[in-house]
């Protein structure tokens, strides 16, 4: 077993052992937040090796991968899967301080009892070894999620989704994991894109309504919510680069958006799709208030940065990077206009920009009301900061600016099927983190007490937001 993954992994004092083998290791997992395809686990997929399960679509690696100066051919070229193994097996093994060495490793080891670190030396025999267990009915994707203990998957889908797939999941009784979907609109709130009247368009033609003005389209939308609500959906997810609000500009957003429709090449101006966005995000909130699910909004990341890579690889593909900027005072207008209007959601806020940690967590204590605790969330630290010191900083600041033993906890946010040790990641780190308060006598040694709050953080917390509360969704 190498030596950075044993027993005592990210874990430095007794308290943090005993708290992490007490209590959070064995919780189940509830990832609320993902991007696994409802059609992968309806169909039980098999992989023939690594790299079908391992490096195909996941830009994580690829960006690392061509920080180390492989060359495309080889991570989303026409290199053979055996050809790109090596390669992520040559850049794995001098990746010192990243987090993909230690999921890399925590993925071999959980999976595939893989104990020693993969070098381009070992690659050949970790390739033979796993591709030979990958053949077995114990590596299809419902097998992998059994393995896990995950309870609860949220999924991530258009609004204009047929849901086929969670059906089907839902339908077979020898399934016990609780798949649903979760409602991402961006493409609606996106007015600015060029293929945003075509989206309109078949929005309309899945309700099969006629989408003329603002009106129509929000009607259209309840419909969508509509049926997302009896499929399950308790949760919604917004993806932006910068979060903009004007309550000044929202009256003009009906004749923006019919502007939009009648002239789709339009130009907009940064007021016209100031005033729809947030016209939208107020029609958004206000729906999810009434259904009792919880807003998701993430921000702050600029993407598709290299415009010669997007033109030849598309979108995802490892060229996008943390967007900086203020946020607070829209933000803050934002919530205080729903709160005014009794309209405020249980909501989870997510920054990429670390920075943005103490502004978070400051804001959203402006805005708890005493129904449940931490209502407005700072959600877990996301893509660029789901390290060890993006984790261990943002559960700093969360303690420290607010209420930690309310924090929702941990999430994928991934594509793959074994990205789930990142629980485990996440569970050790914050079990260390405590334990160490208690070393540094800033926080009484009990046991029970920092037990409960562990409990709470990697799984409590998270099942009655989302899985306690169905009967409230009805």
């Amino acid at each position: 077993m190498p030596a950075f993954i044993n027993t005592h992994f990210l874990l430095h004092s007794p308290v943090a052992e005993r708290l992490y083998f007490n209590y959070a290791q064995k919780c189940p997992i509830i990832d609320y937040h993902c991007h696994i395809d409802a059609k992968d686990i309806a169909q039980n997929i098999s992989y023939r090796n690594m790299t079908q399960l391992w490096l195909s679509g996941d830009h994580y690696k690829w960006r690392l991968m061509r920080s180390a100066g492989v060359d495309e051919r080889y991570i989303t070229g026409d290199a053979s899967d055996y050809e790109k193994f090596l390669a992520w097996a040559y850049v794995i093994e001098s990746s010192i301080g990243h987090p993909l060495y230690h999921w890399t490793h925590l993925e071999l080891l959980r999976y595939f009892d893989i104990k020693e670190p993969l070098t381009y030396a070992n690659a050949e025999s970790i390739w033979n070894i796993t591709c030979q267990k990958l053949a077995s009915d114990e590596f299809t994707a419902r097998s992998l999620i059994r393995r896990s203990n995950v309870e609860l998957i949220c999924t991530t889908d258009d609004p204009v989704d047929d849901l086929s797939w969670h059906r089907m999941i839902a339908d077979d009784l020898t399934f016990d994991t609780t798949v649903l979907p979760a409602f991402r609109p961006d493409r609606v709130v996106d007015i600015e894109k060029s293929d945003f009247t075509e989206y309109i368009q078949k929005l309309s033609e899945v309700c099969g309504i006629a989408i003329n003005n603002l009106n129509d389209l929000q009607m259209a939308l309840r419909m969508r919510l509509d049926f997302f609500g009896e499929n399950g959906c308790r949760l919604a997810d917004h993806g932006m680069e910068r979060f903009v609000f004007d309550q000044k500009l929202i009256e003009q957003a009906s004749q923006v958006f019919a502007n939009r429709l009648a002239n789709p090449s339009m130009a907009l101006s940064d007021d016209d799709c100031c005033a729809y966005r947030s016209a939208m995000m107020v029609f958004f909130a206000k729906e999810y208030a009434a259904r009792r699910w919880t807003m998701q909004i993430h921000f702050g990341c600029r993407r598709d940065n290299n415009a010669a890579a997007l033109q030849k690889l598309g979108i995802n593909t490892g060229y996008d990077t943390i967007a900086g900027g203020t946020f607070v005072t829209p933000m803050a207008q934002y919530l205080s206009l729903l709160t005014e209007q009794a309209a405020l959601p249980r909501m989870i806020l997510y920054s990429l920009d670390p920075n943005d940690d103490p502004l978070i967590d400051t804001l959203i204590g402006c805005f708890q009301d005493g129904s449940v605790p931490m209502k407005v969330q700072h959600g877990a630290a996301w893509w660029f900061n789901d390290n060890l010191n993006g984790i261990r900083n943002h559960l700093k600041s969360l303690a420290s600016q607010s209420y930690l033993p309310g924090f929702v906890g941990m999430l994928t946010d991934s594509r793959c099927l074994l990205s789930y040790t990142r629980h485990e990641y996440f569970r050790r780190i914050l079990c260390d983190y405590l334990g160490q308060l208690v070393t540094d006598d800033e926080f009484n040694e009990d046991m029970d007490l920092l037990g409960s709050i562990v409990q709470r953080i990697c799984y409590t917390n998270a099942r009655q937001m989302f899985m306690d509360s169905e009967e409230n969704n009805g």
